[in-house]
């Protein structure tokens, strides 16, 4: 997230946070109406913006005052100036956070080999066997039909098939993933634990912040077959 989307989500939650009540730290509000509700919403993009831009614990009181400033034209602060700011300093959250994850996600794996049933594929990517398949393995230009879970070292899930299984081709998942399956033959099921840089690196992945730990449960059902192309 850049410093010009937490502006706008900023600018439009202004009106619900300038109004609300004496208790800026409230997480209750009466929705009496359409225009309340799209506030609340707003405001509850905002913070959940603010989150993940890695400022955990805003000040709330300094956020309504700058709100209320910016209404009633107390204070005149320039755009640019403004975005300036915000970039050099989410830039600055953005790697602090970032080398923690990834001081945490090394702990993890390192803690995580010494639980039973816990084995290494190359690159230190970390693996349990939950179920024995006996079928073929795929190859790297394979497409594969799964179930899956994806979740963070602290538990957070960000993705899952859900009732209908996946499929997706080797070759255009994260490095870790597709190291992973091609090692796992056909109706097993695995916990797979991903390095950050065989998954989305320092960039991160919408929820996937950086520098990651991934943890995986797949269950790989079958090999799609590929029908030839046509002339």
């Amino acid at each position: 997230m850049n410093s010009k989307q937490i502006l706008l989500i900023f600018a439009a939650g202004v009106l619900m946070l300038s109004s609300c009540c004496n208790n800026v730290n409230s997480t209750k509000a009466s929705l009496k109406t359409e225009s309340d509700t799209a506030c609340y919403y707003l405001g509850f993009l905002y913070g959940s913006d603010l989150t993940r831009a890695g400022i955990k614990e805003p000040n709330m009181a300094v956020v309504v005052a700058g709100m209320n400033s910016a209404i009633q034209k107390t204070d005149t602060i320039d755009q640019y100036t403004i975005q300036i700011f915000l970039s050099q300093y989410l830039e600055k959250l953005a790697k602090k956070q970032g080398e923690e994850n990834r001081i945490k996600g090394e702990n993890f794996l390192k803690e995580n080999l010494t639980k039973e049933g816990v084995d290494t594929l190359s690159d230190g990517i970390q693996y349990k066997v939950l179920v024995a398949g006996e079928g073929p393995k795929p190859t790297a230009t394979d497409v594969v039909k799964v179930h899956y879970k994806g979740s963070l070292i602290d538990g957070t899930e960000f993705d899952a098939s859900r009732e209908e299984p996946a499929q997706f081709s080797l070759n255009q998942v994260i490095p870790g993933w597709g190291k992973a399956i091609s090692q796992m033959p056909v109706g097993s099921k695995w916990i797979i634990y991903i390095p950050s840089d065989l998954a989305y690196g320092s960039r991160g992945y919408g929820p996937i912040g950086s520098n990651e730990t991934l943890i995986f449960e797949v269950e790989l059902l079958e090999i799609v077959p590929q029908t030839a192309p046509t002339n």
